[in-house]
């Protein structure tokens, strides 16, 4: 793409996200706040207007001339799906243009399940959302996937996937194949963090730090306004960066990463720990030890526990050094924890913030956000869709 046509690109959709943002608004108010001058926004709205993105929705009041003409998204110019595609979950949403969901589905899944399986249960639930889709101008217009590895962007191909036993996956040419419509894949930390700059309350911070934790643990970085991706594209992978040099080996096959201790992985395997050493009570015990999971965990660290909090406050404070280690290299204005870890509760986030505050040496200087996502398990799919909006205009990066 020629510079003439990136910049108009680009411009194109930052005024598209402005609409979005503003629900409704005229073009003199884009111009504005986009700070292009009026000529260049009334072109490139009145392309979005014929290509359908864009409506026009009565008038503003007047401030002496004549009145404005009002613009809105076009909330029905197509459908979109996206999908979170986990280590032991599928979550899959088909929305309209602004993100509204008209369907969804969570399916659980075994922790390494057999390829073909799992490849059929997301071609299934693909199929339901499409079968669910509604008549629009345009169809559906993409499919948007979150994948907890190491993605080449363009092409599509997962190069590697720890957590879940791939290794050059060509997902993209997979599912286009399969379903003939536009295919978008991205990391789905990186999706996390466009999902809340899209979708969540955090649409007006130019820095910030999304992190994903799951089975695995990752993040999304968004800096002055830019996912930052780094040289060839892999940034973010801080759930393999190395805080202990003794620990087993990794599913990447490095020694103490920071997935071990800090994801809901290593949640388990703290329990597993302290009841083989001989702490016990009445919510965990070596009966139930090998059934229990995650969430049960923090349900009964929340009703009392004494066993679970103390796994709880074990894997806070060690994703406290890595979130620590990430405000120290990035200075973001917000550290946002989401994916499985925006239902910890209080216990976990409280515990996190006090060791990001003692251990980080800039937190000291500034007002540090560290939060958890209001979109919850949602931010990667809603990431999926902005990211099939962003790419299906030939954005090269992320605004």
């Amino acid at each position: 793409m020629g510079n003439h046509s990136l910049i108009k690109q680009i411009n194109k959709l930052l005024i598209l996200k402005t609409i979005l943002d503003k629900g409704v608004i005229s073009r003199a108010k884009i111009s504005r706040l986009v700070d292009l001058n009026k000529a260049t926004v009334s072109n490139l709205t009145d392309e979005l207007i014929k290509e359908g993105y864009v409506i026009e929705k009565g008038y503003g009041k007047s401030k002496g001339g004549r009145r404005p003409v009002l613009l809105q998204v076009n909330n029905d110019v197509g459908s979109i799906i996206g999908i979170d595609l986990g280590v032991d979950y599928i979550h899959i949403i088909l929305s309209n243009f602004i993100g509204e969901i008209i369907f969804e589905e969570y399916v659980n899944l075994k922790i390494k399940e057999d390829n073909e399986k799992f490849l059929n249960i997301f071609f299934d639930l693909i199929q339901k959302a499409i079968d669910k889709a509604p008549e629009t101008p345009k169809g559906i217009l993409g499919i948007g996937i979150g994948v907890p590895g190491i993605v080449e962007k363009e092409s599509g191909v997962v190069l590697v996937a720890p957590n879940l036993k791939w290794s050059n996956v060509p997902l993209k040419d997979i599912v286009k194949q399969r379903f003939n419509l536009p295919v978008y894949i991205d990391n789905e930390a990186n999706a996390g963090a466009l999902g809340e700059k899209w979708f969540g309350e955090w649409g007006k911070v130019t820095d910030l730090i999304y992190l994903s934790v799951g089975i695995g643990l990752g993040a999304g970085i968004i800096i002055d306004n830019k996912l930052f991706r780094g040289a060839a594209g892999f940034a973010g992978e801080v759930g393999h960066t190395t805080i202990n040099f003794q620990d087993d080996v990794c599913s990447c096959g490095n020694i103490g990463c920071l997935e071990n201790f800090a994801s809901e992985r290593a949640l388990l395997s703290v329990i597993k720990k302290l009841v083989k050493e001989g702490a016990e009570d009445r919510y965990i015990s070596c009966e139930n030890i090998d059934e229990i999971t995650p969430s049960q965990i923090i349900q009964a660290a929340k009703d009392g526990s004494r066993v679970c909090r103390m796994a709880v406050l074990e894997v806070a404070e060690k994703m406290g050094i890595g979130v620590a280690n990430l405000v120290n290299i990035f200075n973001p204005e917000i550290v946002i924890i989401g994916n499985k870890a925006s239902f910890f509760g209080d216990l976990f986030i409280e515990k996190l913030r006090e060791v990001v505050n003692q251990r980080s040496f800039i937190a000291q200087f500034y007002n540090l956000k560290i939060e958890v996502s209001k979109l919850k398990d949602r931010a990667v799919v809603l990431g999926c869709i902005a990211m099939v909006i962003s790419d299906m205009l030939s954005f090269p990066e992320y605004a």
